[in-house]
């Protein structure tokens, strides 16, 4: 696994983060300059941060295609390599004759 995909998870949710709290800036001076709504009440804080939860879903959607399909690759392969290690630890135990004691039953004396 190259370094480019090692932390391909770590990379989208960062970067994921940083498009938020971009987003977060940006609603947060238009409330500041009156250019939109800055809520009702003491709903400010709220209704900022839906507001920048809403746009930043559909632009990290669009601007971080290439990261989300290699963080989707990278826990692909993970899964994979799970999958392979829990059969071959299947199949080594199958290949284990355990020493139980034998079901039929004993001819002869007692």
């Amino acid at each position: 696994m190259g370094s480019s995909r090692s932390h391909a998870t770590l990379r989208y949710t960062t970067m994921r983060l940083g498009i938020f709290v971009g987003c977060l800036v940006v609603v947060g001076l238009l409330a500041q300059f009156g250019v939109i709504p800055s809520g009702i009440g003491k709903s400010n804080p709220v209704w900022l941060v839906l507001l920048a939860l809403v746009l930043s879903a559909p632009l990290s959607y669009v601007l971080l295609r290439k990261q989300r399909d290699a963080m989707s690759e990278q826990i692909t392969e993970g899964v994979s390599r799970a999958k392979e290690r829990l059969a071959a630890n299947q199949a080594q135990e199958d290949d284990v004759q355990p020493h139980a004691v034998s079901r039929e039953p004993r001819t002869g004396s007692v």
